[in-house]
């Protein structure tokens, strides 16, 4: 029997990010254990981070292809069985034309699935299941059809190998310390540039602490640079790495956008606050911090605007922060409810609807 052929179709740059990679890499690293070939098909463009995280798991990245006719032609001549598109700019036509050709079609959505006719959808977001929250938290009509194509919510969350190998047996206790360590990072390139302007409201608390930031971008590390610490307090910038996870499990506190990331915060059982950096994080982002998942900050724009309303949300996620740093039990407290509603068993759940899907329609038992 010939083993499963996989494809992913996204990209990754600086403009949009690469949180759509991240959770394909995830599912990705989930077929070759049960192997499956995997490809990608996509523009990975100046972000060397995560072309060596492909490299490095003998992932090919192929040219993406951005029409139905195009998709088509290139699931045919790679042999695909089923294609994940993860992209809010790909033509929804697509997931059918694959569909009509025969192709098994999973499309990664975040609430809105773009009228696109696919054999699987997936929203790991919390609340896209009722069964993360509480029925009044979802609008009439959110989601996609009811008919048993949808895998909704957190338990099909998507994680890399080095987060689940790094989750801890229980949620850790926070400790009492004088200089907590706070690690900021806001995705693989920080597109929309809320590295200093988190990072400024950190310290502008006044609270010693150590902080690190991982800097995706170089015009934000030059940035960074020109931020001045206070008394106690001390600033390291690092460049994107593997080792994320690590840090993460070293911080007393995690300050992050309310993307992808989220999930991983959650599984590794991180004390977090959450900035909501784009519009199609609000949703999810309202609910985490209604469940107190993690605390929030308020939104990018509101932080970074002029006038009385700029300084208003900058003193609130201030204020925030400040009891976040001085009080381990509210640490303690959100790490516990975080670790405990991502399990880190997403992807295999993910992979075994699609690989059922695949047998379904050429009769050969998934591996």
């Amino acid at each position: 029997m010939n083993p499963p052929r996989i494809g992913l179709r996204c990209d990754a740059g600086p403009r949009t990010g690469v949180g759509h990679l991240v959770r394909c890499l995830a599912l990705g690293e989930e077929f070759l254990a049960r192997g499956a070939r995997v490809e990608l098909f996509g523009t990975v463009h100046r972000v060397g981070w995560a072309a060596a995280q492909l490299a490095a798991r003998g992932i090919p990245v192929h040219p993406g292809p951005d029409t139905p006719a195009g998709l088509v032609e290139a699931a045919h001549r790679h042999a695909l069985d089923a294609l994940v598109l993860d992209s809010y700019e790909l033509d929804p036509a697509g997931a059918g034309a694959l569909r009509a050709a025969g192709v098994v079609t999973l499309a990664i959505v975040d609430g809105d699935t773009r009228g696109q006719d696919a054999d699987l959808y997936l929203d790991q977001n919390f609340g896209a299941d009722t069964a993360d929250a509480h029925p009044a938290d979802r609008a009439p009509g959110d989601g996609a059809p009811g008919d048993g194509r949808m895998l909704a919510g957190v338990r099909y969350a998507l994680l890399r190998d080095a987060v689940t190998a790094a989750r801890p047996a229980a949620p850790p206790p926070a400790g009492p310390t004088d200089r907590p360590r706070v690690l900021a990072f806001f995705g693989g390139t920080d597109a929309v540039g809320a590295a200093p302007v988190l990072t400024r409201v950190l310290l502008g608390t006044g609270h010693p602490m150590e902080v690190t930031v991982v800097v995706g971008r170089p015009e934000i590390g030059a940035e960074l640079t020109q931020v001045a610490t206070g008394r106690g307090q001390s600033l390291h910038l690092v460049a994107p790495t593997d080792a994320l996870p690590t840090l993460i499990g070293a911080a007393d506190l995690v300050v992050s956008a309310a993307g992808t990331s989220t999930w991983e915060l959650c599984c590794l059982g991180a004390p977090a606050a959450l900035v909501c950096v784009v519009d199609n994080q609000r949703d999810s982002y309202r609910r985490v911090v209604a469940h107190r998942l993690a605390a929030g900050l308020g939104e990018l724009p509101d932080l970074v605007a002029s006038g009385l309303a700029g300084r208003t949300a900058r003193a609130e996620a201030g204020r925030t922060l400040r009891a976040l740093l001085a009080s381990p039990q509210r640490r303690a407290a959100l790490a516990a409810r975080a670790w405990a509603t991502v399990d880190g068993h997403g992807r295999a759940r993910v992979a075994d609807a699609v690989l059922t899907r695949i047998a379904d329609r050429t009769g050969v038992l998934k591996p």
